[in-house]
């Protein structure tokens, strides 16, 4: 437990060596956290920041002024992330919960025991564990540790998971063996998505730039299977 500990830290202070701090979640409020994690899901941020933007134009981004807006008009102005529909409907079940569960007050809501505020919001519609885990870490400040897709790539090229590991399993592995640390898990998860996004690409990474090349299986793999190796 102590060498994967080490492990961890260590790709941990390569990532945030090569990638800075990288201040994830970009919002101006807990709020505004929420509703980003259910509008990036399937599109790039920056779509998800035109949305945001019409939101806070039209004087939607708090609870209760979303909460009595009609679906359709939150449909129109969050077009840019796609499957805006479902994700207006989304949007609308989790404010629900927030207003009717909580009076729209976000520091009772996340004043709740982590595992049963965690149950309550994967009953909400559309809203999943990652979402759920977003939610609860960079808006509620609290200690649980996010992982998805890049995640799953990233370690199974490092030789840690393998392809069709769960999700459970990934974000227990992470938290059994780092400290129960907010900052921590909050920054570790967005370098992760760092590399994922700009160089550990699912076809034709960029493994010439990456900070844990000397670590990864997958260039010699792809030396294999190309017939150079």
């Amino acid at each position: 437990m102590a060498d994967t500990a080490k492990y961890l830290m260590a790709i941990y202070q390569r990532l945030y060596d090569a990638f800075g701090p990288r201040r994830w979640w970009p919002a101006e409020t807990a709020f505004e956290v929420m509703v980003g994690a259910v509008l990036t899901q399937n599109v790039a941020w920056r779509n998800v920041e035109r949305a945001i933007a019409s939101l806070k134009g039209t004087g939607l981004m708090d609870p209760m002024s979303l909460y009595q807006a009609d679906q359709v008009h939150i449909e129109r102005l969050i077009v840019p992330t796609r499957y805006y529909k479902t994700k207006a409907r989304k949007l609308k079940a989790l404010v629900t919960l927030v207003v009717e569960r909580y009076g729209g007050d976000l520091n009772r809501m996340f004043s709740r025991p982590l595992g049963e505020l965690r149950q309550e919001l994967l009953g909400v519609y559309g809203i999943g564990p990652e979402t759920a885990d977003a939610i609860l870490l960079y808006a509620g400040n609290l200690p649980i540790f996010v992982v998805d897709a890049y995640t799953r790539r990233i370690f199974h090229r490092l030789g840690v998971f393998p392809p069709d590991i769960s999700y459970g399993a990934m974000q227990e592995y992470f938290q059994v063996h780092l400290p129960r640390d907010v900052a921590l898990y909050n920054e570790y998860h967005a370098l992760i998505d760092g590399l994922g996004h700009r160089l550990c690409l699912a076809t034709r990474p960029r493994c010439g730039e990456c900070p844990l090349v000397d670590e990864c299986r997958y260039p010699g793999e792809e030396a294999v299977v190309n017939g150079s190796g």
